[in-house]
């Protein structure tokens, strides 16, 4: 009888720890889900700061110091490019911009090439913390001087 209780709860242990282990790691997984979401949305958000910024003059973005990180802050109803660090809860966004050179007879955007000065590369860039390492999510895209 003794052996029968033994076994019995040697069983039970190992369900309940085995359900334990299940559950932390599906609310690991439930949070980096919750996070790659809200990275996203940061995103957008930093490539629409960047539009912004450009839509008000294209001197925002031309006068920006190549490679260099800025972070986008809204205030006072208008979206500006700061060099000062900021966060957004736990993540920190950064906004760089780089030259882009074209080919002389296609016009193609290239590696080789001649700079132009109407069209830039944009990286924004969200990263935090989670679990001991840092997540980093990186969107690039091409700006344009639209209005000259």
């Amino acid at each position: 009888m003794a052996v029968e209780i033994l076994v019995a709860a040697s069983i039970i242990t190992v369900s309940v720890l085995t359900a334990t282990a299940v559950a932390q790691k599906s609310i690991f997984v439930s949070r980096q889900a919750f996070h790659t979401s809200q990275a996203a949305f940061l995103l957008e958000e930093g490539a629409e700061a960047v539009r912004i910024v450009r839509d008000n003059a294209w001197s925002n973005i031309s006068s920006l110091t190549l490679g260099v990180n800025y972070y986008p802050i809204f205030s006072g109803g208008i979206w500006t490019l700061s060099a000062v660090a900021n966060t957004s809860g736990i993540f920190t966004r950064t906004i760089t911009i780089a030259n882009v050179n074209r080919d002389n007879t296609t016009k193609d955007i290239s590696s080789a090439g001649v700079d132009d000065p109407q069209t830039k590369l944009v990286t924004v860039t969200v990263f935090w913390s989670e679990g001991g390492t840092t997540v980093t999510k990186t969107l690039q895209f091409y700006i344009i001087d639209i209005f000259s």
